[in-house]
């Protein structure tokens, strides 16, 4: 029994140091030490852009296009072709970008920092810095987690009209069984600004943690190139389940008592 109960005891340990880890990254963004290596940090933002924008845009784009052409089969039974905007307002905004975001910050971006951090730290260019007198977790870690907050909230917004150009398209081009109109129509009368400030909050703590996660194994990476191989599936693991648990809290929080459709009488 005593490996049993080892188990969970391992994990809460686990989280406590990932929670104390990233406690200290944001209090060095927050405290505005960060600053101290702006110049890193705005490379780190263009990196950002150039090599993960057009990835996460096509991965919405994708997703909604398909979901959009989904639609037809789940409002078919309903006999009213404009209720296919409806699902979609509802899909788009609150759930499919969300979750397409995070899955694919946590496989491209999360990812990227655990092998590029932890091949740093297994070739010591971490413990160099030390002994340079920098601090590793302000140039490395905040200067990443400054990045994904300049960058992600605008990318996740253009996400956004990428899924809604998809949705679009499949809806009203494709399957051609509801006009421009209607389909606008609809599409706008359920949903609101106050909705998509809600979407990008879902999206930004997903992002936030994802990068926590990241720099976190990264910077503790250890045994080598097999270890920095673990560390990057643990990392993708976790993020994974932190994103769908993000997500379900979210739409709790946000719409679980209230989900403001306009469907009565």
């Amino acid at each position: 029994m005593g490996g049993w109960f080892a188990i969970p005891r391992d994990w809460l340990a686990s989280f406590g140091d990932i929670a104390k880890f990233a406690a200290r990254i944001v209090g060095q963004v927050y405290g505005l030490r960060v600053f101290r290596f702006a110049g890193e940090g705005l490379r780190q933002a263009g990196i950002l852009i150039v090599s993960s924008t057009l990835v996460i845009w096509g991965l919405v784009f994708i997703i909604a296009c398909n979901a959009g052409s989904r639609a037809r089969t789940s409002t078919a039974r309903s006999g009213i072709p404009r209720t296919r905007a409806c699902s979609r307002r509802g899909g788009d905004l609150r759930e499919l970008v969300p979750y397409a975001f995070g899955y694919m910050m946590a496989a491209k971006v999360g990812t990227g920092i655990v092998a590029e951090l932890g091949s740093m730290r297994i070739s010591d260019e971490i413990d160099a810095l030390e002994v340079m007198g920098i601090s590793s977790v302000t140039f490395l870690c905040a200067t990443r987690l400054l990045a994904a907050w300049l960058v992600l909230p605008f990318v996740y917004i253009a996400a956004i009209g990428a899924g809604f150009l998809a949705s679009y398209i499949a809806v009203v081009q494709q399957i051609g069984e509801v006009s421009r109109g209607g389909y606008l129509d609809i599409f706008w009368m359920f949903q609101n600004p106050q909705d998509l400030l809600y979407s990008l909050s879902k999206g930004m703590v997903m992002a936030t943690v994802i990068v926590l996660v990241g720099c976190y194994y990264g910077y503790h990476a250890r045994g080598g190139p097999v270890g920095v191989g673990t560390a990057t599936a643990k990392s993708m693991v976790l993020n994974i389940v932190l994103v769908h648990l993000i997500g379900m809290l979210g739409t709790q929080l946000f719409w679980g008592a209230n989900p403001r459709a306009p469907i009565g009488g």
